[in-house]
């Protein structure tokens, strides 16, 4: 993944607990996933994709000194979004379009300070700043990042922030979903991510998959406030590219796949995308189907239930 200046390195102890002593630290609630930042080669493709295609909105923009674009944002309702970075004619280190993922907080300070005190480290394997910043649309935030390099945002929305201002704006009812449920990020060990998203962040494991019924391949992390997760993709190596672009996702929920896919089935497919695949029931036995952003990133947009309206038993394979 590239990281042109907030790539960081974090050390992370093996096994360490959110449960605070006298003296620790207190860990703040997580409560949502904020938004994932992808980088995007060409902005227009991006935006007829998610606008056009999607039916999504774009409520601002920020904009380097010479006027180009540096950041925009497509909203999926109050609390979250996908971030688009134009690359400029840059190509990311290793190709990949995920950027990072950022989870809300209701305390970005205190959750600063429980990070620092269980060794969770910054930039370049640098120490965390001392204080959260307020960024350019007036919300405090700072970066982590996991045991596999991803890049991981706190968040905390500030009543005069952009976020809370435009609540209840620019929400379209073209859209094709209002909730994105979860993002997907490659793992190549399953005990170290347990680790930071389990024992530091206080996560909790829902489910476990397995593609071929021989080698676990999925986890799903649930924020410890919220109803979001992350699902821990897991990976023996680094995959090819076409195939980090399927694993490294976003989840749009829906109630309706197949009203859903009428509804995108109805519009014009951005020129380069690959066409949306059929629908069908995953391993979670819940119905889906995978549209693909012009960079290659799925967009996978699925119902919140099981189809039988029992829980998919988790998998007992062992991990990569």
């Amino acid at each position: 993944m590239m990281r042109l200046t907030l790539v960081l390195a974090c050390l992370l102890p093996v096994t360490l607990s959110p449960a605070s002593g006298a003296g620790e630290a207190l860990r703040p609630r997580i409560t949502g996933l904020s938004h994932v930042a992808l980088w995007v080669a060409d902005l227009e493709k991006s935006r007829d994709f998610y606008k056009a295609y999607l039916g999504f909105d774009e409520p601002y923009t920020l904009r380097n000194a010479d006027g180009s674009v540096a950041l925009t944002w497509i909203k999926v309702n109050d609390r979250q979004s996908v971030e688009l970075f134009p690359l400029g004619g840059r190509t990311p280190a290793d190709g990949d379009s995920l950027y990072h993922v950022a989870l809300e907080t209701d305390d970005a300070q205190a959750m600063l300070r429980y990070l620092s005190a269980r060794g969770v480290r910054g930039p370049e394997g640098k120490p965390l700043p001392a204080t959260a910043g307020k960024g350019r649309i007036g919300n405090l935030n700072f970066f982590a990042e996991d045991p596999d390099h991803h890049t991981v945002e706190f968040v905390q929305y500030l009543p005069d922030g952009w976020t809370l201002a435009n609540a209840g704006k620019f929400l379209p009812p073209r859209r094709v979903a209002a909730r994105m449920s979860h993002a997907g990020i490659t793992v190549a060990n399953l005990s170290r991510s347990l680790a930071f998203y389990r024992d530091i962040l206080g996560m909790k494991e829902t489910w476990r998959g397995s593609g071929d019924g021989v080698t676990l391949s999925w986890v799903n992390e649930r924020l410890p406030e919220g109803s979001d997760y992350i699902e821990l993709m897991l990976v023996k190596a680094r995959p090819a590219l076409d195939e980090l672009h399927i694993l490294h996702h976003i989840c749009l929920e829906v109630a309706d796949v197949s009203a859903a896919g009428a509804l995108l089935g109805g519009r014009a497919l951005p020129a380069g995308c690959k066409p949306m695949s059929a629908a069908r029931t995953g391993r979670n036995h819940k119905r889906q189907v995978n549209c693909y952003d012009p960079d290659g990133t799925r967009v996978e947009i699925m119902e919140p239930s099981t189809v039988d309206g029992l829980p998919a038993p988790s998998s007992a394979a062992p991990a990569p």
